[in-house]
């Protein structure tokens, strides 16, 4: 993991307010202080105190020596109090890096066993990296020293610019409100894989005034998939992959809308398989299943990409063609009549079965001016298709309209 050297908190204060040459100069002024003093007074002191001039002149022989004893006191007592603070000083230091080395190797092991990994980096246009845990090889493959050597997030290559910029504006919002943020994205791992990650984290303003951002990062893309497949159970039919009842009649009322609201055409064709019962009795319903599965894919893989096919329900089927008219429509429906009849399905005990679909077509507006009446009109061409002998195409007549249960 990439560490920075600590800061040393205790050795700050000492320099700010007690530097050297602070300490020097309060030194060199106590004992001038001492030592001016002693100029001044000792000699009305020594004249004070001994009348005798004999007395008085060893005073004065000796006074050197007292000079020199007094202000070597003074020194003593000083420098014993700058060196008693200073060695204070150096023990609560020493125990505060030893709590801090404590402090720091906790943090190592839990940082490091997190499942996914720790980060911090400047809220920059780059993204700077400034810290990352050893989780991201596990989560990322690569290294701590790889993303660090990188130098920023952008120039890693984990991220895409549309994300970072994601990541920004959720991180900016987290600094203005001073609340965590919490963000959801894809990245691109050392051996070519995507996967979806979650970041949750806060932003926070350096002492220099740069913008930060740390948190941790956890893969989600097993969440990420149990989501798309629950959101896929939610719109396509198990059995054939197709849109399922509920999803289509979205997709109609929606195209539907936009018809009406472009003034453009729009086709429904309803499908059912001719004689399907006869499948299932004949070969059993986890073949009918196979039969079926296949030649929906038969359909959907013969439609444009905006149209829309899917499952009404047991053998019938609805294709949605989107601003197409009759003559496309029927032309449509017939290349889908021909693609099902000329693509037998092979079972596994190796008979092969060949199934052929009855279809009615309906158009807006020409057939019915809401989903009910396209709808109606559409079963109702696709059981006259049956009637005129099956496996054929038929077009809704206008003139009558039965209100079927709407898609």
């Amino acid at each position: 993991m990439k560490r920075h050297p600590p800061e040393q908190g205790g050795s700050k204060p000492l320099q700010a307010d007690h530097g050297p040459m602070r300490r020097a100069l309060w030194a060199t002024c106590v004992y001038l202080v001492v030592g001016l003093a002693w100029i001044e007074f000792s000699d009305q002191l020594a004249e004070a105190w001994f009348q005798d001039a004999r007395a008085l002149s060893d005073v004065q022989t000796w006074k050197g020596f007292l000079f020199v004893a007094v202000t070597g006191l003074t020194l003593f007592i000083v420098m014993l109090r700058q060196l008693s603070k200073d060695r204070l000083l150096l023990l609560l230091q020493a125990r505060q890096r030893k709590v801090m080395r404590q402090h720091e190797r906790q943090l190592t092991v839990l940082l490091n066993n997190l499942p996914g990994m720790a980060f911090r980096f400047k809220n920059d246009a780059l993204g700077t990296f400034l810290f990352i845990s050893d989780g991201c090889e596990e989560l990322t493959g690569y290294s701590a020293e790889e993303l660090m050597k990188a130098g920023s997030l952008s120039q890693s290559g984990l991220i895409d610019k549309a994300s970072r910029l994601e990541v920004a504006k959720a991180a900016a919002q987290s600094i203005q409100q001073g609340e965590l943020f919490s963000v959801e994205f894809p990245i691109a791992c050392k051996d070519g894989r995507e996967i979806w990650v979650w970041a949750r984290g806060c932003g926070l303003t350096d002492d220099d005034g740069s913008r930060l951002l740390e948190g941790i990062v956890l893969d989600v893309s097993d969440r990420k998939a149990l989501e798309r497949e629950l959101e896929e159970l939610a719109t396509k039919d198990s059995l054939t992959g197709l849109l399922n009842r509920r999803e289509l009649s979205r997709v109609l009322k929606e195209e539907l809308e936009r018809a009406q609201r472009y003034h453009r055409s729009l086709a429904v064709l309803w499908i059912d398989f001719d004689h399907f019962k006869k499948v299932n009795d004949n070969y059993g319903h986890a073949a009918g299943d196979l039969v079926l599965s296949t030649a929906s894919r038969v359909l959907g893989n013969s439609v444009r990409g905006v149209d829309s096919v899917g499952r009404f329900g047991g053998e019938e089927f609805v294709v949605v063609l989107p601003e197409m008219g009759q003559t496309e429509a029927l032309e449509t429906a017939e290349r889908l009549r021909q693609a099902v009849r000329h693509n037998p399905v092979v079972l596994e005990s190796g008979d092969c079965v060949s199934v052929t679909i009855s279809t009615g077509v309906a158009v807006y507006p020409a057939h019915g001016t809401n989903v009910e009446e396209l709808s109606a009109e559409a079963d109702k061409a696709m059981y006259r298709a049956k009637m005129q002998g099956r496996d054929c195409v038929a077009i809704a007549q206008p003139a009558q309209s039965i209100h079927n249960e709407a898609i």
